[in-house]
């Protein structure tokens, strides 16, 4: 009997259930790590097929826990699967699974924020830029404590093509709080829209897949998780370095519900505050009065292309940071004051 090209020319043997995996090896939750383990297989097989097909590619896992979401990579047909894992709990479970599926399992003991990916794949599976993706997936069910900052980490390495990007344009399917899922494909004048809308969405296309209820985890999170899916662009939508792209955008973004003009300012010393911001602005023709969730992507691009030309006009403006001005004031005053408080002691002595 013929097999359908549909079905998976792998599947795994019979193993025990991840419910009973967690039993055999005294597994809990840390809550310190956030980690929240999902039991049900149709959701784990429901979150992979949204990377697309996975017959014959390879894929890095992202904190594999248990395993049941590394069992659902490989059922859909996986060469190989790479787990990066930072809890040694979780390791003989996982070496379980690698015996039951010969030479597809490469476990790594290891934190992903700090884990070099460059060398991390066959060096055949890459591809340029302008081609099509290669066949190499990043997939995990993400702990809430490691999502934003891994995601801002590959989000400069996609700027960068650097790590998993020095392969091509790598896939990206990942498991988010739902409100960061929800920032993360937030569109223009939505309540989400934030700086994460914009630094995902200039660099990738980002698509927002489908929302996990908190019952289906163990422990139940007090938040639902949204799946999203990340396609890097053969063009960037904004043409400045990532730090140029990040520092405009931050600035904005921290006085959300204020007009744009009022992040704008605070890129440039008290000295010259108001004239250079005015200059940006006017050299980016972006309207002063629109609230920074209101700025499109071209907007940002715009914004970014004005402050880098300020930037090479003024040296060392790219390094300044308000915050070190403030402080260096505070600083001066307390100063000032201890001073002034010395003399004050003096004369009375007299």
């Amino acid at each position: 009997m013929a097999v359908s090209g549909k079905v998976a020319s792998f599947r795994l043997p019979p193993l025990p259930t991840i419910g009973e995996i967690i039993k055999l090896y005294n597994l809990r939750a840390e809550k310190q790590l956030s980690q929240n383990f999902l039991l049900d297989m149709r959701l784990t097989d429901k979150i992979v097929r949204q990377a697309g097909s996975l017959r014959g590619t390879h894929v890095c896992e992202v904190g594999p826990g248990p395993g049941g979401l590394t069992r659902s990579v490989l059922n859909a047909g996986a060469s190989e699967v790479f787990v990066v894992e930072k809890d040694t709990r979780f390791i003989p479970g996982l070496q379980l699974l690698a015996e039951a599926a010969p030479g597809k399992v490469r476990i790594v003991h290891g934190d992903i924020l700090t884990y070099k990916m460059e060398n991390a794949f066959p060096k055949h599976l890459s591809k340029q830029w302008e081609d099509d993706p290669p066949d190499i997936h990043i997939i995990g069910n993400l702990p809430f404590s490691v999502a934003t900052p891994l995601i801002v980490k590959w989000l400069k390495s996609i700027s960068n093509r650097a790590g998993p990007f020095a392969y091509g344009r790598t896939r990206l399917t990942l498991t988010f709080q739902q409100e960061v899922a929800e920032r993360l494909s937030a569109s223009t004048g939505s309540r989400q829209r934030s700086r994460l809308s914009i630094m995902a969405q200039y660099l990738c296309n980002v698509r927002s897949c489908f929302t996990i209820p908190g019952r289906a985890f163990v422990p139940k999170p007090k938040v639902d998780v949204g799946v999203v899916h990340f396609t890097p662009l053969v063009v960037p939508k904004i043409n400045q370095p990532f730090e140029v792209v990040e520092k405009v955008v931050k600035n904005v973004f921290q006085f959300r519900r204020k007009y744009c003009r009022r992040g704008i300012e605070m890129l440039f010393p008290e000295a010259r505050r108001l004239e250079l911001a005015e200059q940006m602005l006017r050299r980016a023709d972006v309207d002063p009065t629109l609230r920074p969730t209101e700025l499109s992507i071209p907007h940002f691009s715009s914004l970014s292309d004005a402050y880098s030309e300020l930037c090479a006009e003024h040296p060392g403006l790219l390094d300044y940071e308000f915050r070190d001005e403030l402080s260096q004031k505070r600083k001066s005053k307390s100063t000032h004051h201890s001073k002034s408080h010395v003399n004050v002691e003096g004369e009375n002595k007299r």
